[in-house]
């Protein structure tokens, strides 16, 4: 039952996402080239992809990329694809949609495990779309921030501490109690990679576009760089009024901080700095780092 309500609803959620942006971003859907689809639920043939191609009427032609099981790295991977695709395609308008309901983890508490209660309180659903170009018309597009650099990494000594299942019954998933020591043990090591191209080591210069896991994680992070509390406020934000929607957060938390530059009267879209990152984390343990740098706000103008 559960597949068989997010087979139906995970396109139709993009959808109302990819309208967004699309609306935003403010060219005809014509323009869109490419289609990169994140979820973690709802498998079918033909996929979510072919359903929101549909849905939003793009062109056929439109080049289909359907990505599943990633979990909660995506959306930093989701970027990541669309980086490449834009800057090797001439002309080329990626739209990137992460689509994630959470129907198919849904089922009675169990002592035996605990994990499923955890991720009951920390999971929500959502979907948020981005477009990505490359050589922007500055006529007719505004960009908001630009995609410097990516990057993905396996952390070591975690295997299966975030492992999940498809199976019958749903996505059976298993989260450890270590994540959030694994995460912020390595993480320095990721930045310092990064930003060292750029001569940046001062972690508290840059604006950040965390996934929010879980506040343990983000507490530990943020004890293991020094961050200011301010830091991962746009992070936090995102976590405790949606919950953790995987793939779908990094982009929550990336509109999350641009709007809020704006309202404040902030010179750039990242709360007046012009250097950040992104950060995906997720099964594996995989690690996707996105140097991002922001662009002036329309209040600037």
């Amino acid at each position: 039952m559960g597949q068989d309500i997010v087979v139906v609803e995970v396109p139709k959620l993009g959808k109302e996402a990819a309208i967004k942006a699309i609306k935003e971003w403010g060219q005809p859907k014509s323009k869109i080239t490419h289609l990169v689809l994140w979820i973690t639920s709802g498998i079918d043939m033909p996929g979510a992809d072919y359903q929101l191609t549909k849905l939003l009427g793009l062109k056929p032609s439109a080049k289909r990329y359907m990505m599943y099981q990633q979990g909660c790295f995506a959306g930093g991977t989701g970027l990541r694809l669309a980086k490449d695709l834009a800057e090797n395609n001439k002309g080329a308008r990626v739209l990137v949609v992460c689509s994630e309901i959470t129907a198919v983890i849904f089922r009675g508490p169990s002592v035996t495990h605990l994990d499923s209660l955890v991720g009951h309180a920390l999971l929500g659903d959502g979907a948020a779309a981005i477009i990505v170009g490359a050589d922007p018309d500055a006529k007719t597009e505004r960009p908001l921030f630009q995609l410097v650099s990516v990057a993905q990494t396996i952390l070591p000594d975690s295997d299966g501490v975030i492992k999940g299942h498809l199976r019958e019954v749903g996505l059976i998933y298993h989260l450890s109690k270590d994540v959030p020591d694994l995460i912020s043990k390595n993480i320095e090591k990721s930045l310092v990679e990064a930003f060292s191209p750029i001569g940046i080591r001062d972690w508290n210069s840059i604006f950040w576009i965390a996934h929010p896991g879980g506040p343990a994680i983000l507490d530990q992070v943020e004890a293991k760089l020094g961050l200011r509390e301010d830091k991962l406020r746009a992070t936090r934000h995102v976590l405790s009024e949606f919950g953790n929607m995987s793939s779908a957060c990094v982009l929550f938390v990336l509109d999350e901080m641009r709007k809020k530059s704006v309202e404040e009267g902030k010179t750039s879209t990242g709360e007046g700095l012009e250097w950040g990152v992104l950060f995906g984390f997720g099964p594996g343990l995989t690690v996707e780092t996105v140097v991002l740098h922001s662009f002036p706000t329309q209040a600037t103008h």
